[in-house]
């Protein structure tokens, strides 16, 4: 039972722990952000997990006693501690005790394979592992890390915890580390200090337009930076997180029946499955103030039906894991339009650069790898100082993607850098086919891969999903033919079933599993009939 959770510091407490120093009045930390929230809204539903609800008071004293329980097992600033886990209330109270004591939560991705899960473990050394517990199997082949057991254990945990006396962190200490990869290689790790969520925070309202109360639907997996960046910087306003595990679209057309919604998460492969069950439910929102993700990725048709459905503009943003929404946040697309164009706008938050080969910047149009800098970058990939230093060159980091500044100054994105098909010298990059495939009201998704020539060195070759047959190869063929150089022409195209693409985590295409599947066993994904046109 927690004791007078709002007032365990005092002003005087406050004011000898921080000292006099300007340097130390700029400033703060995740916690006592969110301190603040359970101070001014204590009576307020902070999370909504089922069909229980915790309000800012309770969840206050929930994350007090847990930080009780960690400072107790001698657990010392800049260690971590990792989490494997489904969405739950618990997983915001591990991330808030972190905050507390200076500790660093690793988001285990629980969906990963064994070898994986080891190395992503391994990679960060966790002092403790909070775990469900139908999930400790996946622990079998880790090092022997002492784990805490959601449910009995985990409560046995607060109710006994220490009292505990929160003490000030540098904005700067790491917070979480949340995983990522590329094409290829294992996941690396990406370290968020209190400072980068902070100012991710201030970007989400400002530049998505988001009131204090606003609420949050926490479907993607917590592992995932849509909603751990979202769900703690909707605590930090004073709004509601509605944690829902997994895509469940019953539970979210509930949640956007009876919550006003911030952003809602949608991401390419659920956005067909998710118009056709909102139909046939019949849903009125109450509000939503933007919705999506990825556009890029998104069949332009659907981004007009979702937000002629849900009454709100699809966000148009670019970002990763290591930068947050920004460097471009700011564009949204207007209820009802199918783009013909997704020129995005930087945001205000940061600073960025389009560099070539040499990283000297290019001349407006010209394709050039994007370069920034700014309050919501990360702080560098754990135990990896070789890609640190080359991701951070100049004080700039490299996200690896290519832009085109336009002459109004919007950015209209090319590719991955580091997923480039080289051709006869020429360079293609993929998503320009498959924006020319996507237009196909009848294309459900589309990817473009490289493939070995021995002519030209690589050729495209594209995996496209349809909705019955009307989509051929040759109109296919004939759209690509009217919209690309003819090097840029895919070599072939397989149709695959939507299902059949490999995808990560958030959503996307996996490109190098496609690729890697086509040149071992091409039977290994199942195939229909091909083009091969001449080029």
């Amino acid at each position: 039972m927690c004791k007078d959770p709002l007032n365990r510091l005092s002003s005087g407490t406050v004011a000898s722990s921080l000292g006099h120093a300007p340097q130390s009045a700029s400033r703060t930390d995740v916690y006592q952000l969110f301190r603040n929230r359970g101070s001014a809204l204590p009576d307020a539903i902070a999370i909504e997990d089922s069909d229980e609800r915790t309000t800012y008071a309770a969840l206050l004293c929930r994350v007090d006693q847990l930080a009780g329980h960690l400072a107790g097992l001698g657990l010392n600033t800049g260690e971590r501690i990792a989490v494997l886990s489904r969405n739950r209330r618990e997983y915001v109270e591990v991330q808030l005790a972190a905050a507390a004591t200076g500790l660093i939560v690793a988001c285990l991705n629980w969906r990963l394979l064994a070898a994986e899960l080891r190395h992503c473990v391994t990679l960060v050394s966790p002092r403790l592992i909070i775990t469900e517990l139908d999930l400790q199997e996946l622990l079998d082949q880790t090092p022997n890390i002492p784990t805490l057991t959601l449910g009995r254990e985990y409560e046995d945990a607060l109710t006994q915890a220490p009292h505990f006396t929160p003490v000030p962190q540098d904005p700067e200490n790491g917070l979480v580390i949340l995983y990522t990869s590329g094409t290829t290689g294992l996941p690396k790790g990406a370290v968020l200090s209190h400072r980068a969520m902070i100012a991710r925070a201030s970007v989400f309202a400002a530049e998505l337009g988001l009131a204090p109360t606003d609420a949050f639907v926490a479907w993607a997996p917590m592992f995932h930076m849509a909603s751990t960046d979202h769900a703690l910087s909707t605590l930090l306003r004073g709004g509601t997180v509605v944690m829902i595990d997994g895509y469940d679209p019953d539970a979210i057309c509930r949640s956007i029946e009876t919550h006003r919604i911030g952003w809602l998460v949608l991401i390419p492969g659920m956005i067909e499955s998710f118009i056709a069950h909102f139909k046939e439910k019949g849903i009125t929102p109450i509000g939503i103030r933007v919705c999506g993700a990825m556009a890029d990725l998104v069949p332009p048709h659907q981004i007009s039906e979702i937000t002629t459905l849900l009454n709100a503009p699809y966000l148009n943003s670019f970002g990763s894991t290591e930068t947050g929404l920004p460097p471009a946040t700011r564009s949204t697309i207007p209820i009802g339009v199918t783009p013909q164009t997704l020129s995005k706008q930087i945001s205000a938050f940061c600073e960025i650069r389009l560099v070539d080969e040499t990283d000297q910047d290019v001349p407006v149009g010209t394709p050039g790898e994007l370069l920034m800098r700014g309050p919501t970058l990360f702080s560098g990939y754990w135990n990896a100082d070789a890609t640190n230093t080359e991701a951070f060159r100049d004080g700039w980091f490299h996200l690896g993607d290519v832009f085109r500044r336009n002459a109004d100054g919007t950015l209209g994105f090319a590719d991955r850098a580091k997923y480039l098909i080289k051709t006869g010298g020429e360079n293609v990059y993929p998503a320009e086919i498959e924006r020319v495939l996507m237009a196909d009201p009848n294309v459900t998704d589309a990817a473009v891969v490289r493939v070995p020539d021995d002519r030209w060195g690589e050729a495209p070759v594209a995996f496209v999903s349809r909705s019955g047959d009307t989509a051929t190869q040759d109109t296919l063929m004939a759209a690509c033919r009217a919209s690309l150089a003819t090097y840029k022409l895919p070599r072939e195209i397989h149709f695959i079933a939507f299902e059949d693409f490999p995808r990560s985590t958030s959503g996307k295409i996996q490109r190098h599993v496609l690729e890697s599947s086509l040149r071992a066993d091409p039977g290994a994904i199942e195939l229909q009939e091909l083009t091969r046109p001449e080029t």
